[in-house]
């Protein structure tokens, strides 16, 4: 199976190059590519890159992407609610823990989930000031670190 960020790089181009009316569609096209997804992951592709359905101008709706300018400012914002929200980040094996300032462990896991980082599996937010992030198998705490030095540059040690 090729990596998610490829994919998600074929849906795009696929998107703006083809007139695309669903998602059945669009999963045929990625088949045909050699990609193995189900309609739930699709979904989810859609829904991180902003994927939205607009009216062709007869009687029908295609998928359509944000412009590059929204979603340069959606990013942004998620790295302004993790840097806003972080203390620190601690690790053992492939788990991380972020402690947050009180309140912010929702904002700080958002931003984890969203900001596209194939090497997380997923995360939860404590009641108010911890983060567990899961990582996939071969990934190390260190890995993710240096990862989020790449996506949030502003980010300290």
């Amino acid at each position: 199976m090729k990596e998610r960020l490829i994919r998600l790089k074929s849906v795009r181009r696929l998107i703006k190059t083809y007139r695309i009316e669903s998602q059945e569609s669009l999963l045929g096209l990625l088949q045909k590519e050699g990609f193995l997804l189900t309609q739930a992951t699709l979904s989810r592709d859609l829904k991180l890159l902003k994927v939205g359905k607009i009216s062709d101008g007869h009687n029908g709706y295609v998928y359509t992407l944000p412009g590059e300018d929204e979603q340069q400012e959606t990013e942004r914002t998620y790295v302004n609610d993790f840097l806003r929200g972080y203390v620190s980040i601690e690790w053992s094996g492939s788990m991380v823990v972020i402690k947050t300032y009180s309140g912010h462990s929702d904002s700080v896991a958002l931003a984890v989930d969203n900001l596209g980082l194939d090497d997380v599996l997923g995360t939860i937010a404590g009641r108010d000031n911890t983060v567990f992030v899961a990582l996939r198998e071969g990934i190390s705490g260190e890995d993710f670190m240096n990862r989020m030095k790449e996506t949030i540059p502003e980010l300290e040690d």
